[in-house]
Parts: C-alpha cells; sequence; structure tokens
C-alpha cells in the first residue's frame, strides 16, 4: 500500500474521507495538505465541476508500527513458552489477591489474552484503567522474556473492559447528538489510544460529525465537530 495518495472530492471533507477509504486509516494517522481548495475558484471556472484535492500521506510512526504488527507473528514455540513465563508470575500473583480470585491465560499467534476474575479488585483498575494499563505492560515485559518476539498481554479486570467500552459507545452517541444540535465541536477529556480508537469507530459511519485527535500523550484527546457539509 502506498504511503502517500492524491484524493478527490465536492468538497475538502469529502476528498479527505475518501483518501481516507483508500489508505484504510485513521484520520489522526495522516499528514494532510489541500492542494485545490473549493474556495478558490475563478470566474471562469465557475462551471466547471467543483473538485478538491488533497494530498494525503500515512505518518511515519503509523506506518512502522502497521509493518511491526504485520510482521510478529507467535509460532507455537514462543505462544508456549511466553505462556509458561506469564503462569509463573500469575500463580504467585494470585496468591497477593483477595481470596478466590482466579485467572485464566489464552495464547494466540498475534497476543496472549490475561483475564482475572474476583472480588474488589478496583485497585487493579484504577482510576479510568491506569492501573491496569500498567499491569499489562509489565505483564508484556513478562511473557517476552526468553522469547525472539516481543509478546503482547491483552489484560482485562472482572470485565473492565467491556463496561468500558459501552460507556465510551454512549458517550460518543450523546456528544455527537449534542454537537448537531449546537453545531458547536466539542473536545473530550483525555483518553487512552485504545479508548479514542473505540470513539472513532463509533463514529466513523456517522455522517453529520467526524473526529480528530489532537495533543500529545498522555493528554491526547478527540474533538467531535460538524462536516464542513452540515
Amino acid at each position: 500500500m502506498e504511503n502517500t495518495i492524491i484524493a478527490e472530492g465536492k468538497t475538502t471533507n469529502e476528498a479527505i474521507e475518501n483518501g481516507l477509504k483508500q489508505l484504510k486509516v485513521p484520520k489522526d494517522c495522516v499528514d494532510i495538505k489541500v492542494l485545490e481548495n473549493e474556495d478558490k475558484r475563478s470566474f471562469f471556472s465557475i462551471l466547471a465541476p467543483r473538485v478538491v484535492k488533497v494530498e494525503m500521506t500515512i505518518k511515519e510512526k503509523t506506518s512502522n508500527y502497521n509493518k511491526a504488527k504485520k510482521e510478529i507473528e507467535l509460532n507455537q514455540e514462543e505462544q508456549e513458552k511466553a505462556k509458561q513465563n506469564l503462569e509463573q508470575f500469575l500463580k504467585q500473583f494470585i496468591l497477593k489477591l483477595p481470596e478466590g480470585t482466579s485467572y485464566n491465560v489464552e495464547k494466540s499467534t498475534e497476543n496472549l489474552k490475561v483475564n482475572i476474575k474476583g472480588k474488589e479488585l478496583g485497585y487493579l483498575i484504577g482510576y479510568r484503567g491506569e492501573t491496569l494499563y500498567a499491569l499489562q505492560s509489565i505483564l508484556s515485559s513478562i511473557a517476552s522474556k526468553g522469547v525472539e518476539n516481543k509478546v503482547r498481554v491483552i489484560l482485562d479486570i472482572e470485565g473492565y473492559k467491556e463496561k468500558r467500552e459501552k460507556t465510551l459507545e454512549d458517550l460518543a452517541d450523546k456528544v455527537s447528538k449534542t454537537v448537531i444540535r449546537t453545531k458547536k465541536p466539542i473536545k473530550l477529556e483525555p483518553m487512552q489510544a485504545y479508548e479514542r480508537k473505540i470513539i472513532h469507530s463509533r463514529l466513523q459511519q456517522n455522517k453529520k460529525v467526524e473526529t480528530i485527535s489532537v495533543g500529545e500523550e498522555p493528554y491526547r484527546r478527540i474533538i467531535i465537530s460538524l462536516k464542513n457539509n452540515y
């Protein structure tokens, strides 16, 4: 897939949307340069079909990330080694948690999923999942010990991620309706990349609003606004 393309549309927004479909990446993963703006039209071109051209380039970070993501595939031996590493740690870790806490590990060529279930485990989740994501990073490092490829661990505790996803989808729907009603953009609070992706995906097919991520981590946030043609 090309990293730079020229996309066209009747408006700037339509051209960008057409380009994103070709590149198959979210808007915050590309640099956009308007080559022909619909507002700069001469008297002699007024009867000609309106065409806006934009140059869209996938950001280097995104390009490298996608390549790395495709290349990393755990073979059976690596999966087993990573799982052994995790279970060796988790058996001891569980002893320090409330009685009745349990865990299970599922392996695949892409990642290892760890589910921890029990009561009164909120402190392992933390505010907006901060502790959970920190623990997830630690588990990834532990799983990768002695394994050639870096192992990606997906951790969930007491079904937190599923509940959080539903909350974020409801938030996206509610805020988008407010934006449409007031015709004013709304900036959401800073979120994890995983959470921003849920918002972007939820509103991707919305014909009236668009989303964009702004700022630097860990304060990167989403702005929801009306599309240019509304």
